[in-house]
């Protein structure tokens, strides 16, 4: 059969996954239509329908959730890499590597491959090669450890395994990314590390992901784990973090094991206004090896925050901290503590993926707001406070 009256999915099966595996892919190294996204919902007043999912030809990925390529198959009436409608659908490949944080991107028509090799800082960015010339994984990961140069001393933990378990969860490609990006991150002795997620997108599993790795790779002996409500605390215990419950422990009633690895506790339960309350300090400085903050944009972002001396008092220890709304005021500042975000996904980017719903906003204007409201002579707020005498208006209640 002419190539011309070939399908895409003929030349896939005919002379790119061939290909591929020559170079040394295994099976289990190769994803195909590959889904990366669940498709935004679309509203039409009771009903709601998905768009379609995005998705990739081909993910290879190095080890699972370590992937190093896009392939996208094209028809051989299309060039390697000629022709508008391809620049045009090369430029979205390019986009989808963006977003996925891989490093190289192939595009095919069962003749040859073009690489565009997102590492390269100079030199040739773009080249052709033949369907025998396809990168092995070792050749892939040597090129993409040189551009970022990894040290081998910190091999073993930018390669330690995700935690799987049956009927588990698995990443989500925004996931995988926040993970090895903090991972890279701590293991090339960055100190502070600051993720912006949105709420509903998955915090706690991906710092359970990070706090796995690093454990297993030996490298985060102990580990703290500070939220500053206890149902964060406990829905972490008993969910995302259930794999270590055999090393795991919760502060409470101000008494310390320090039989453990893993500690989770409330700011209010090893600190206070009192010196004899600051149980924190029972251990020593260095103790920790890792602290995770959950929701470090409350009390932690403030810099005269008696939870953020928790904090510099294990200055010695990798920090991360996790938000879903990063604070910047005059007093408050995550960037100021943590240094910027070194990943960001949006709420308007989980919707637009799908992984989370539209909303609509209902604005509902109360008698106070019309009216505004005074307070009676003499009277106190819940602190027993004096409530300053003037008509609140809608602007002090928002």
């Amino acid at each position: 059969m002419d190539k011309h009256e070939l399908t895409e999915q003929e030349i896939r099966t005919r002379f790119i996954t061939p290909a591929i595996q020559k170079a040394g892919w295994m099976p289990t190294q190769i994803r195909e239509e590959y889904h990366f996204t669940d498709g935004r919902f679309h509203v039409r007043g009771q009903t709601a329908i998905r768009g379609k999912p995005r998705k990739i030809d081909y993910l290879l990925e190095y080890k699972p959730n370590m992937p190093l390529a896009i392939v996208e198959a094209k028809g051989w009436q299309k060039g390697v890499g000629g022709g508008m409608q391809q620049g045009l659908d090369y430029a979205e490949g390019l986009q989808t590597a963006v977003n996925l944080d891989v490093p190289f991107v192939y595009s095919s028509n069962g003749e040859r491959f073009l690489e565009h090799d997102r590492t390269a800082t100079s030199g040739i960015v773009e080249r052709e090669i033949g369907l025998d010339e396809f990168p092995s994984p070792a050749e892939l990961w040597q090129r993409y450890q040189k551009s970022q140069m990894v040290e081998t001393a910190v091999l073993p933990l930018i390669t330690q395994d995700y935690h799987y378990e049956r009927g588990g969860k698995t990443p989500r490609y925004y996931q995988r990314i926040a993970i090895n990006r903090t991972v890279n991150a701590i293991a090339r002795g960055q100190r502070r590390v600051l993720l912006v997620m949105a709420t509903g997108t998955g915090k706690t599993f991906v710092a359970s992901q990070i706090i796995w790795r690093l454990w297993k790779a030996g490298w985060a002996k102990r580990i703290l784990f500070l939220a500053d409500r206890n149902i964060l605390v406990d829905q972490a215990q008993n969910n995302d973090f259930k794999a270590f419950s055999d090393v795991m422990t919760k502060i409470t009633n101000r008494t310390i094991d320090k039989a453990y690895e893993f500690y989770l506790a409330l700011y209010q339960a090893i600190s206070g206004t009192d010196e004899s309350k600051n149980i924190y300090k029972q251990f020593s400085p260095d103790f920790f090896d890792l602290i995770v903050v959950d929701e470090c944009h409350r009390g932690s972002a403030a810099e005269d925050s008696a939870w953020r001396e928790i904090l510099e008092y294990f200055a010695p220890a990798a920090q991360l901290g996790l938000t879903a709304t990063p604070k910047e005021t005059e007093t408050v500042s995550n960037s100021d503590y943590f240094g910027e975000p070194l990943y960001t996904y949006s709420l308007k980017q989980g919707i637009d993926d799908g992984f989370l719903a539209p909303y609509s906003v209902i604005r509902i204007r109360l008698d106070t707001d019309i009216d505004g409201w005074r307070p009676d002579a003499g009277q106190v707020d819940k602190y027993g406070n004096e409530i300053a005498d003037k008509l609140y208006t809608q602007d002090d209640m928002d």
